[in-house]
């Protein structure tokens, strides 16, 4: 009787098993792609500068509070490849921001500008200049009605039927409920008008540390689009996803939002801590994630 040696097909299984592994792990690098390392780069919020076919740039801020530590850099990703860092200089005759935990987009006549917001509702209108590696301050002002309470993690603006929607959101954490609050901006004057609130929780992550809003953006439809996280501690492990929290609609001078009653979250992401969102049209668009993943640093996920 003839004897057939185990050992090929054992070798056989290994190689399908390595091979599976390293597809597995180019598969992650692919998506998750890391920005920096450390707690000082952390994401906590990011807008769009420009989109091509073949790259993507994008303007990021730090929630850091020493002097010492940058506030602003771009993102400048080119295919598969691991984002370009570049810090920006602050300028000297501005007092530097503090905790910065939000940023949107600004676009008027066909110029585009920025406002980034601190976590104690004061927000910074600033113009980027690429080339020269800076930002230029316009103006500087705060949300109204903010108390010693807030705190603010998601600022959103979009124009929708001649208004320019804006929204914001206090952070809320386990048994306290994030707030919703929006409005309308005039840049002549920098007034907001305050419009309504409502509170708001998520069902997953279900954790006392989660904070069920920690990001916003608002796309041209009206559909508000949220980031939840959890913050156990610098080491994590962190959990995250996105939600559609609703829908508002504007017809002259009033607004209404629409909450979404039965919570569905678009994406879960485990042992990270979403930060930032950002929505990109198009054919090579998508959604846009970055996380301040504290003592491991930042990471950005696009899901196409």
């Amino acid at each position: 009787m003839r004897r057939f040696s185990k050992l090929p097909i054992y070798l056989a299984t290994l190689s399908v098993f390595l091979l599976f592994l390293l597809l597995s792990q180019q598969l992650a690098a692919q998506q998750w792609r890391p920005v920096r390392g450390g707690i000082a780069f952390g994401i906590s919020g990011m807008a769009l500068v420009e989109q091509k076919p073949d790259s993507l740039d994008l303007l990021v801020v730090h929630d850091n509070k020493e002097k010492n530590q940058a506030r602003f850099a771009i993102l400048s990703m080119m295919g598969n490849n691991q984002p370009q860092y570049l810090p920006l200089q602050w300028p000297n005759n501005i007092d530097l921001p503090v905790d910065l935990e939000a940023l949107t987009a600004v676009t008027e006549r066909g110029n585009l500008s920025f406002m980034a917001l601190s976590s104690t509702g004061k927000i910074y209108h600033l113009n980027l200049d690429k080339s020269a590696k800076n930002l230029a301050i316009i103006k500087v002002f705060s949300l109204p009605n903010i108390t010693s309470k807030s705190n603010l993690e998601g600022f959103g603006l979009q124009e929708i039927d001649n208004q320019l929607l804006v929204v914001w959101a206090h952070r809320g954490e386990g048994e306290d409920p994030a707030n919703i609050y929006w409005g309308t901006l005039d840049l002549s004057n920098y007034k907001i008008e305050p419009k309504g609130s409502t509170i708001f929780q998520v069902p997953w992550p279900n954790s006392q540390q989660v904070r069920h809003i920690s990001d916003l953006k608002i796309d041209k439809a009206g559909v508000l689009f949220i980031s939840s996280a959890t913050d156990p501690g610098n080491d994590g492990p962190f959990n995250s996803a996105v939600y559609v929290a609703g829908t508002f609609n504007v017809c002259g001078d009033r607004i209404a939002f629409r909450k979404n009653p039965e919570l569905v979250s678009l994406a879960r992401y485990e042992y990270h801590k979403i930060e930032g969102i950002e929505l990109v049209p198009g054919v090579a668009g998508g959604l846009i994630v970055g996380t301040d993943d504290e003592n491991m640093g930042s990471f950005i996920y696009i899901s196409d």
